[in-house]
């Protein structure tokens, strides 16, 4: 870091960061306006932020939001996220815990199936609904479901875009993941439950009048049109099936969700103008500003450098290196998002396993896929879903501010991550 733009880089970042924090200025400006001056300076440019796979946009999840709020957008004409809401309620008789608990779960489970950031988008409209229904602060159950998104989502390949790209460098298959982090997820949403339980327990707030009457009602009559419903389901499971066989059809999430948005929208005849309007954009801007500014830090070799850093303390020690791996993953993923970090610290994960003597499913790339996919809970901005949630929870009036979010995040994250250190060490060090 003796260059001068890597030093700039780092104040634009750091400066930017602190903005976003303080929330004195919208938190897109902050990043249209980092990206501005990361380009202005040099840090990085046009070419590289537009077109790089490694330190530009990643159009990939920009898209796949894109893809995936059009069909939202299309479904929630339908009534179905009134329909799901009611019976969730019902079934888990109106209480505030149960509820959270169960959108929790299902969160989790659905992460691990799809991924997280299309689980949030399918599961926040019900969550905002639900809320509204027992007139509870949504930003809490909100809160509970990105975690549990980012919990989830560890346990399998397409869970979270960090796996991936993990997969990709390590040669690693679905059944992989399923066996080394699976176990480890699980075990960790059940702790989550039980501290949703304490964490939020002030937001669990019995109204017997207001549960009586969700209990009264009928969630068929929610359905507001029937035929758009069944072409939009329809869609939906093309798109999973899509996202679920993705090693097997390499087709990117991005191209499956556009793909799936423009066929709903041919065959149920939404029109396109209302369609475009449920798009988050502001959410989108805030994604390519963000990219373009860890672009900057990329380019410059900050990032680059720091990861050197890290990869020359672990040496050729396993334990030592896993943990010290896992840990710092988890910090540095809180910090920058988590998809630039596993993508600048894949190859070097790679030499510290081939140094190390180790295969594809060496310990070292399991402690970093823990490390970022857990570390992405720390902060607002940690992972993809984060980001979405503060988008959707914005436009529905109800804010979820930096700090309201990362005090709830830095506990989890600690907590989870100690764990997974535990586990690490028991696995494949204490009973290998």
């Amino acid at each position: 870091m003796n260059d001068w733009h890597s030093w700039a880089a780092v104040v634009v970042f750091v400066g930017a960061y602190a903005l976003i924090i303080s929330e004195k200025i919208h938190r897109v400006a902050v990043a249209l306006g980092g990206a501005a001056l990361m380009l202005a300076i040099g840090a990085t440019d046009d070419k590289s932020a537009f077109y790089s796979e490694h330190a530009g946009v990643d159009w990939n999840v920009i898209f796949l939001l894109m893809g995936m709020m059009m069909i939202v957008g299309v479904l929630k004409k339908t009534g179905m996220f009134e329909y799901l809401a009611i019976w969730s309620v019902k079934r888990a008789r109106a209480k505030p815990f149960r509820v959270m608990a169960m959108l929790v779960v299902i969160t989790a489970v659905a992460s691990a199936l799809l991924d997280n950031v299309t689980t949030v988008l399918l599961i926040a409209p019900v969550t905002l609904l639900v809320c509204e229904r027992l007139a509870l602060p949504a930003a809490p159950f909100l809160i509970a479901e990105v975690f549990a998104s980012n919990i989830g989502g560890t346990a399998t390949l397409v869970g979270d875009p960090p796996n991936i790209i993990i997969a990709s460098r390590a040669g690693l298959t679905f059944n992989d993941f399923l066996v080394h982090l699976a176990p480890i997820s699980a075990i960790l949403v059940i702790v989550f439950v039980l501290m949703c339980r304490v964490m939020f327990r002030k937001t669990f707030i019995y109204d017997e009048d207001r549960a009586a009457e969700i209990m009264a009602l009928e969630e068929r009559e929610a359905i507001r049109d029937p035929r758009l419903l069944v072409q939009g389901l329809i869609v939906l499971a093309l798109v999973v099936a899509g996202f679920v066989l993705h090693p097997v059809l390499h087709y990117e999430p991005s191209v499956v969700a556009l793909l799936g948005a423009g066929l709903l929208i041919a065959i149920s005849s939404a029109d396109t103008g209302d369609v475009l309007k449920e798009v988050e954009w502001p959410t989108l801007a805030f994604f390519a500003g963000l990219f373009i500014m860890i672009g900057g830090l990329i380019e410059t070799g900050v990032i680059g450098e720091v990861s050197k850093s890290l990869a020359d303390a672990i040496g050729d020690n396993e334990l030592g290196g896993s943990i010290t791996l896992l840990s710092a993953s988890a910090v540095l993923s809180g910090i920058v998002d988590n998809i630039p970090y596993v993508a600048t610290m894949a190859p070097i994960t790679s030499d510290l396993v081939q140094n190390m003597g180790g295969s594809g499913d060496h310990v070292m790339w399991w402690a970093l896929a823990l490390g970022a996919d857990l570390g992405g809970n720390a902060t607002a901005i940690g992972a993809s879903a984060n980001v979405v949630v503060l988008g959707i929870a914005e436009r529905n009036r109800q804010p979820i501010s930096f700090w309201q979010f990362t005090k709830y995040g830095l506990v989890v994250t600690f907590v989870t991550v100690a764990i997974a250190l535990g586990y690490v060490w028991l696995r494949y060090f204490a009973l290998a």
